[in-house]
């Protein structure tokens, strides 16, 4: 049994109460799976979201984007205004969520979300259109037509979710991570995307814990990268250590339609 089988469970409704944390800071690293136990052994009164039993649930993301990959550019370059819309799915539930992430103050992860209000995760629905324009605006996003949005990438993986203890906030473990576009398919080799996310900078037990072990912050953006690897024309920019050094033996399709 692994480390994550030993915790005690925790209830979704205790998570959302403790850490929903949908404005926040958030840190990734890449972890071989080997070293998960390691990282987990020590961290006192950590606790894994058990779902039905479950304790990996299956998401899906449809990443909606311009026709010149605005969203994409804006995050490769790092620009302040930087802003996603997608479709999150939860596949083991069906439960679909409309989802604007933008960047606030200080760095800080800007996450809002609403039930999805229509059948096709491939555009914005028009029921949605008015409040993805105001959610944008909102963080000075102000040149998007929502309605002109189109699918660019799709993601899957398997996701756990820690609460730590005394509001230290929570993390995801992510594993089997798979791309697909118009482009081709990837997927990761045997490695993590771990991910802290706290309501201030100051780092958690995680975290201090996987810098003992030598694992530090990287840059890794499942959209950013994802296209970057599938797309030929675009260059992978600030992800281009991380797909390099940190995702093991990747399997790319480039070429080859999904």
């Amino acid at each position: 049994m692994s480390a994550v089988d030993h915790l005690p469970a925790v209830s979704l409704a205790e998570v959302n109460a403790d850490a929903e944390l949908l404005t926040r800071i958030d840190r990734k690293y890449v972890v071989p799976a080997a070293d998960l136990d390691a990282v987990l052994t020590g961290i006192q009164s950590l606790r894994v979201l058990e779902i039905d039993g479950r304790r990996c649930s299956r998401y899906e993301s449809t990443y909606l984007d311009t026709v010149h990959l605005d969203s994409w550019s804006a995050s490769a370059h790092r620009r302040r205004r930087r802003w996603k819309v997608r479709t999150r799915t939860y596949a083991d539930t069906g439960e679909r969520w409309l989802e604007v992430k933008t960047r606030g103050l200080r760095g800080t992860t800007v996450k809002e979300r609403l039930p999805h209000p229509g059948a096709d995760d491939l555009v914005v629905p028009a029921a949605a259109d008015a409040w993805v324009r105001d959610r944008l605006g909102a963080a000075h996003v102000h040149d998007v037509d929502p309605g002109g949005l189109v699918a660019t990438l799709h993601t899957s993986y398997r996701r756990t979710t820690l609460l730590l203890d005394g509001g230290a906030g929570r993390a995801t473990i992510d594993r089997e991570l798979h791309w697909a576009s118009s482009h081709g398919t990837a997927a990761v080799g045997d490695v993590l995307v771990i991910e802290t996310k706290a309501g201030s900078a100051r780092p958690g037990p995680l975290d201090r814990r996987l810098w003992e072990l030598g694992h530090r912050p990287v840059r890794i953006s499942k959209y950013g990268t994802g296209l970057a690897l599938l797309t030929p024309d675009l260059q992978r920019n600030r992800w281009h250590r991380v797909t390099t050094q940190h995702l093991g033996a990747l399997t790319v399709d480039a070429g080859v339609p999904a």
